[in-house]
């Protein structure tokens, strides 16, 4: 497979990540008041916001022609941002009509992110946390990769700026959406 398609799918065999409790302490807690840049070129705060809103957290998506960190594949959770981006841009429309908004989150730049979502045609902003400050403030679960932290996949529904449910781990990533309509739907 060749160009960004490679990114879109998720290879057969990779480590299933297991629930190390790492997001145990999350629900029920506020948002903390941050700015995060977004690929949309605004500021957001997710304590301001709103409403239901998902996030899907993210460590870092791939770029065509340019190599995954070493051993990528073998980290368990770690493959698979883009397809669980792809999935939520599938399902926007269908999750907005829920009454929800939809947000990925990670510690990439903000214009690195851009790039990714002309590239995937998202329909929803992209929030860098480049500064680490809202995984600091929500000690959210991370680890190392060539010496770079980045954050451990998960997703956190927020209901007025309070975080009401979290999906931890998230595997199979491309699964995810489908997971979240289904939480929506009955809650």
């Amino acid at each position: 497979m060749t160009g960004s398609r490679q990114f879109e799918s998720l290879p057969e065999g990779l480590p299933v990540p297991v629930d190390d409790g790492m997001a145990d302490h999350l629900v029920g807690l506020k948002m903390p008041n941050i700015d995060l840049m977004s690929t949309s070129g605004n500021k957001v705060n997710l304590a301001h916001l709103l409403g239901w809103n998902v996030i899907f957290v993210y460590p870092m998506t791939g770029r065509p022609g340019v190599a995954l960190p070493e051993g990528w594949d073998a980290i368990p959770g770690a493959r698979g941002c883009t397809p669980q981006a792809c999935s939520f841009r599938d399902s926007y429309l269908q999750i907005a009509s829920l009454g929800c908004n939809v947000f990925g989150l990670s510690t990439q730049s903000s214009d690195y992110q851009k790039e990714v979502a002309e590239r995937l045609h998202l329909p929803y902003a992209l929030l860098s946390d480049s500064e680490f400050e809202l995984a600091a403030a929500l000690r959210l679960p991370t680890f190392l990769v060539d010496g770079m932290p980045l954050l451990r996949r998960l997703t956190m529904i927020i209901n007025e700026g309070v975080i009401v449910k979290t999906f931890y781990p998230v595997f199979p990533s491309d699964k995810n959406a489908d997971e979240v309509i289904r939480w929506l739907k009955a809650n």
